[in-house]
């Protein structure tokens, strides 16, 4: 929400629309990040929401002219970004998370080969200055769920439930009826109902505690460190699963899980920082590089966690952990890059 008053609210509009810039910079930044938060969901990409907020910028600048103050400032930025994230929707396919493309379980081939033309979601960048409603809606299943809803009804969801605003002014943000915003609330919430977890992360982040996240972090850390197969599948739950986009497949079960840690991942040496993405736990992983005798950043591992016990690990793979296939190609479309997580790309052998 704006913490820009009412008062203020129209001298900053006059003075923008006569061109003082700052002016203008005052009005919109406070909205800024609400509004990349918005697009995200919409979009599931951080590159994506970029996209669009920056599109929003000089969009609103150009428009100041015609905009009439029929509704707040808010309303308005929402209307433009809404229709920067539905023109990107139009121009590419939805993005995927592994384990709902196709219900491909590579358990014992591995995680397959990069799926060519697939684009997958993204990991968020915390915002500790989202209320706890908010974050709840950037957890990655939650995101995930949305994209699989027509693109005009899932900004009508979003608009409704993440930003609870009134059908009345998504009525106007989409320019359509307030009968029309209602009929598409409906069916959205009876397909997300279907599907969307019972429990959110963020109440099973609050019922660990600060105390009980940072352990069980520092378990699943010291557990692939030291290799300890047997101590990570302590901290999972009965019917675990592991992914690792780019690649497609994924893994079921704990023993295929023991296998693909014994064969692929505790035959490195890791180093690990605890951190939150998407409003869950993570934990970020680095790989001893011989040759530059730093650990370099190689995966981010968001943690979907079920009564204290971890349920899934979506394991978020970078140029380290997901190398082109030769050298004359750049590396795999869906990496990350840990900078935009405020994660160091190495950390020192010492």
């Amino acid at each position: 929400m704006s913490t820009a008053t009412a008062l203020d609210e129209p001298a900053l509009l006059l003075a923008a629309r006569q061109g003082d810039e700052g002016a203008y910079r005052s009005l919109v930044q406070h909205h800024q990040g609400e509004l990349h938060a918005h697009c995200y969901r919409m979009l599931a990409s951080v590159h994506d929401a970029d996209d669009a907020v920056q599109d929003v910028m000089v969009s609103a600048w150009k428009g100041l002219a015609n905009f009439e103050a029929r509704s707040s400032v808010r309303t308005w930025l929402f209307k433009i970004a809404t229709n920067a994230a539905l023109d990107i929707s139009r121009r590419r396919q939805r993005r995927e998370i592994p384990l709902g493309y196709g219900q491909r379980d590579m358990s014992s081939d591995g995680p397959g080969e990069p799926a060519p033309g697939i684009q997958w979601v993204e990991p968020y960048p915390d915002s500790p200055e989202l209320h706890y409603e908010a974050r709840e809606t950037l957890e990655l299943a939650y995101v995930a769920l949305l994209q699989e809803l027509p693109a005009h009804q899932r900004a009508v969801f979003i608009l409704r439930e993440a930003l609870n605003l009134p059908a009345a002014e998504v009525a106007v943000v989409l320019d359509t009826s307030v009968a029309a915003v209602n009929s598409s609330l409906q069916r959205a919430r009876s397909k997300i109902a279907q599907r969307v977890p019972s429990v959110s992360q963020q109440f099973e982040l609050s019922v660990l505690g600060d105390g009980g996240t940072r352990a069980l972090a520092e378990r699943y850390a010291r557990a692939i460190e030291d290799g300890d197969v047997e101590s990570l599948l302590a901290l999972l739950v009965e019917d675990p699963t592991w992914s690792m986009p780019p690649h497609p497949g994924w893994f079921a079960g704990r023993s295929a899980i023991a296998a693909f840690l014994r064969e692929d991942v505790m035959i490195n040496q890791w180093r690990h920082i605890p951190a939150c993405v998407s409003g869950q736990l993570a934990v970020a992983g680095y790989v001893f590089d011989p040759a530059t005798e730093y650990y370099l950043a190689c995966a981010l591992d968001v943690l979907a966690l079920e009564h204290g016990r971890i349920r899934a690990v979506l394991s978020f793979l970078t140029a380290i952990g997901f190398p082109p296939e030769d050298n004359n190609e750049p590396s795999g479309v869906g990496v990350i890059n840990f900078v935009r997580f405020g994660l160091p790309e190495r950390l020192p052998a010492s």
